[in-house]
């Protein structure tokens, strides 16, 4: 078997195309396989689809394949113009090695994709040799085509959320399927009409917004308005996490302003805010020592309503109701302002809250996915672009069929 057997074995190439000759530069490093077609080859006209066209002239096209051991590839092909009765002279553009306008080879840009999701795209490029953007445009040609064969016809429990794109105030926001841990849509924002977007979305990939029963969120104004406008047959159960946020952001305003006039609660932020399995030897001897009753802190106080707070999810349904009705009425009647705010988000968004006992939904599998997110985020030290960075998270945490070849 000579090298021009084996370069087209390997290949897998069809009649009408062959490998011709191939020719190795020891200075470059660079292999370069020729590849022509047989004469009196005909070919698919690819505007009308007519077959057994025969070839007017030809033109040189290369593109660039999976390196040869540490050297690169590059495929260079006799290009015919074909000449249609139908549609005149045309430039042939589908062949078997590649797709349509595209400088890579398909085996290249599916190594390129299987890279992508551990590495970042800046390291890919410097390790292939090439700019960041022609690799950008590989990632964002496959996420976008295998968006299009979406089939979310089964989407009925929903989660969203927002995670950060850049410093400051910029947010991209993530809809979930929760019952396979699959980002349906990202969308730039954290408004309603990120809301909307997703369902206009849903409906373009055969889903359906009348079918969407259940649907988790923080307790978001914007988010709560974008649910209720878009999708009119869904309860809506806010996240455990998020609510408990709410709990813990109050006691800690208790401790901010108490600590003014008690020096003993500096540096004690994180004994009052952290489960009590969490804590250190040295943190639980502190947390006892605060906890005196001489010592009659506010601060202790706001504590003891929080770890009460956090058995509210452990009651059993037919009681959990009456437990929040006490808790609230605890809380209100403390004096302690912060949590009497807390109290009075937590019955603003009472029915939501009690869902959870029904629904039994939350959105840690979000909360996995933006730490996934946020990690590639990281190592790429960001992302130039929110296109850019919305397609690395469909492509990590989308489970998307891109049907790349082997």
């Amino acid at each position: 078997m000579n090298d021009l057997t084996l370069f087209q074995m390997a290949l897998g190439l069809e009649s009408p195309w062959y490998v011709s000759s191939s020719s190795f530069d020891v200075d470059q490093k660079r292999l370069d396989i020729r590849i022509d077609f047989k004469p009196g080859s005909t070919f698919c006209c690819p505007q009308c689809g007519r077959e057994g066209v025969k070839a007017y002239d030809t033109s040189e096209a290369t593109w660039r394949h999976l390196n040869f051991f540490q050297h690169e590839a590059y495929l260079t092909v006799r290009v015919p113009r074909i000449s249609c009765p139908e549609c005149g002279i045309l430039k042939l553009q589908s062949f078997p090695w590649s797709r349509r306008e595209s400088g890579f080879t398909l085996l290249f840009e599916a190594m390129i994709m299987i890279m992508a999701k551990s590495m970042p795209v800046k390291a890919i490029a410097a390790i292939v040799g090439e700019h960041d953007t022609r690799i950008w445009r590989i990632i964002n040609h496959y996420v976008e085509k295998a968006r299009e064969q979406e089939d979310h016809s089964a989407v009925t429990m929903v989660g969203v959320d927002e995670t950060s794109s850049k410093r400051g105030h910029n947010y991209v926001s993530l809809f979930v399927d929760l019952a396979v841990s699959k980002v349906l849509f990202a969308t730039e924002g954290k408004d309603a009409a990120t809301v909307k977007r997703f369902s206009e979305d849903l409906a373009a990939h055969k889903g359906d917004p009348a079918l969407i029963t259940e649907f988790c969120s923080d307790m978001s104004p914007a988010f709560i308005k974008g649910v209720a406008d878009n999708f009119t047959n869904a309860q809506l159960t806010f996240d455990k996490f998020h609510i408990m946020q709410v709990i813990n952001n109050a006691v800690d305003e208790v401790r901010r302003q108490e600590q003014k006039e008690r020096p003993e609660l500096q540096r004690s932020r994180y004994i009052w805010l952290k489960n009590q399995n969490n804590l250190k030897a040295s943190q639980r001897k502190r947390l006892d020592e605060l906890s005196l009753p001489r010592l009659n802190l506010k601060t202790t106080r706001a504590y003891r309503m929080r770890l009460t707070f956090q058995e509210f999810f452990e009651q059993p349904q037919v009681l959990v109701e009456a437990f929040l009705k006490k808790w609230y009425f605890w809380a209100t009647h403390s004096q302690l302002q912060p949590m009497k705010e807390a109290a009075y988000t937590i019955k603003r968004h009472w029915s939501g809250i009690l869902r959870w006992f029904t629904s039994r939904i939350n959105n840690g599998v979000l909360e996995g996915i933006n730490s996934l997110i946020q990690a590639a985020k990281a190592r790429a030290r960001g992302y130039r672009t929110t296109k850019n960075l919305i397609n690395m998270i469909y492509l990590i945490s989308g489970k998307l069929n891109f049907g790349l070849p082997t």
